[in-house]
This record gives structure tokens, sequence and C-alpha cells, in this order.
């Protein structure tokens, strides 16, 4: 269980490493648009460099979104399979899980 556990864990701290890099994408990009108009050799170098590395983050982004939705569609594809192979388990773990939130909540009141 604290397997299935890490394995939540770490798609949550993927999808933020993910949401950040659109952000720094995006900053950079700006970036760009607002030092557009700057001349001079040490800034035409950085700005190609920048482009470069943007258009890269941008493929490696897109492939790990893809990598993403694919390994939710196999985990959801798996605990559905579960659930039909498995009902009055998948009804006992809920309700299980159920009462312990209910007991966590009532607790903190």
């Amino acid at each position: 269980m604290s397997t299935k556990l890490a394995g939540v864990e770490g798609e949550v701290s993927k999808e933020k490493l993910m949401q950040d890099l659109r952000v720094v994408v995006s900053d950079a990009e700006e970036l760009l648009r607002a030092t557009a108009g700057q001349a001079g050799e040490k800034v035409s170098a950085a700005r190609e460099r920048i482009q470069e590395n943007l258009a890269a983050a941008k493929v490696r982004l897109a492939a790990a979104q893809e990598a993403m939705a694919a390994k939710t569609k196999q985990a959801a594809k798996a605990t559905d399979e579960y659930v039909h192979e498995n009902p009055w388990k998948a009804v006992g773990i809920a309700a299980g899980v159920g009462l312990i939130v209910g007991m966590l909540i009532s607790r903190g009141r």
C-alpha cells in the first residue's frame, strides 16, 4: 500500500514540476518579447540560447504530459479492473477509508 501512496505522491510532484516548468517557459517567453528591441552581440547570443532551450523544454514538457496521461489512464484501467474483479473488497476498503476520514473529521471539531 505504501508503494502505491509513494506512486501517487510521485505523480503529484511530477504534475507540480510540469506546472512550474510551464510558468518558467511562459516567463522566459515574456522576457524574450520584452528584450526584443535590445541590441548587442551578447544579448543576441543569449536570446538565441534561450530560444533553443525553450524549444527543447517545450518538447520535453509535451512528452512528460503525454507520459503522465498514459500512466493515469493505465492506473484508472487497473483500478476499474480490480473493482470489477473484487467488488466486495473494494466496498470494504471504501467503507474503511470513509470510517477513518469520518473519525478524523469528527476529532478535529
